[in-house]
């Protein structure tokens, strides 16, 4: 006897059917946009810095760790303080779903375990499309020639999961346990390494020493923290510490020679290697790359 099945069909809640651009940005900290508005969704994130926000009527700030929704058709504009440099993502989208009147101007905390998406479009966007560097006035992607297999795709499914998992989120009450799972616990070392790095960029800090703040052997810590992060200890402090170098020029309060002593280069020379061996570019030749004419 044949068997009958029944094949159930699938559900979008979030169906993405165009995306329109993505962007990374490094700006000045005297950075301002005249805005603009479009027939198609835009989420901001604010990687680094502080912007200010126009939105409609409104006016507010958006800090490093937050990301808003602008609506389709809605006057928006963006700037940085002109105190801090700023490092902003940007993606825009057509989604014509009813569930996304949930995102309309939405102001997110976006949480440790949504960033992996934020990276991952970022990411799957630079090996897809041909994604200049720093223009806010790019208006459509143009797809590379040795564009990776299934690259359109992937960014897609990024964002859908990466939608989702905020609207369950902010609608549904997060899942309490008694007892940490060994999954949990090590996301948490890796966040408390993070932190230890991150509050450290000014200092000599080293493997060692981060291992005997966490009371945690160098073996242990070494491997659960590339496993989750895909660097080295070491190599993500170096990135960090770079990151913040980035920041520092762009701000221009200090040279380049300030700069390596204050984030504890051995001297100007090791930091410019370095800077380059990052960045593929020099300090000098990154301050006028970022130059937005």
């Amino acid at each position: 006897m044949k068997a009958v099945y029944v094949k159930h069909q699938i559900a979008n809640l979030i169906p993405i059917s165009k995306i329109v651009t993505i962007h990374y940005f490094e700006f000045e900290k005297d950075f301002v946009s005249s805005g603009e508005s479009h027939d198609f969704w835009e989420f901001v994130y604010i990687d680094k810095g502080e912007a200010i926000v126009t939105a409609g009527k409104q006016k507010f700030i958006l800090k490093q760790g937050e990301g808003y929704f602008h609506k389709p058709n809605e006057f928006h504009a963006l700037s940085a303080n002109s105190v801090t440099a700023l490092n902003v993502f940007i993606v825009s989208f057509v989604c014509n779903a009813k569930s996304m009147d949930f995102f309309k101007s939405k102001k997110i905390k976006v949480q440790q375990k949504w960033k992996g998406f934020i990276t991952a479009i970022i990411e799957e966007g630079r090996k897809t499309f041909d994604l200049p560097f720093n223009n806010p006035d790019l208006k459509g992607l143009t797809l590379r020639e040795n564009a990776v297999i299934g690259g359109q795709q992937m960014i897609r499914t990024y964002l859908e999961q990466f939608l989702i998992s905020v609207l369950r989120s902010e609608t549904k009450e997060a899942e309490t346990r008694i007892f940490p799972t060994r999954e949990t616990m090590e996301n948490h070392l890796v966040c408390e390494i993070i932190k230890i790095i991150e509050g450290a960029l000014y200092t000599q800090l080293s493997v060692t020493d981060i291992c005997e703040k966490l009371s945690y052997s160098k073996a242990y810590l070494s491997k659960i923290f590339k496993a989750y992060c895909g660097y080295s200890m070491g190599e993500y402090l170096i990135l960090l510490k770079i990151e913040k170098a980035k920041q520092l020029i762009r701000e221009k309060e200090f040279n380049f020679t300030q700069i390596s002593d204050m984030l504890a280069f051995s001297n100007p020379l090791y930091f410019s290697r370095v800077f380059r061996r990052v960045t593929g570019m020099s300090p000098r030749e990154y301050l006028n790359s970022v130059k937005i004419n």
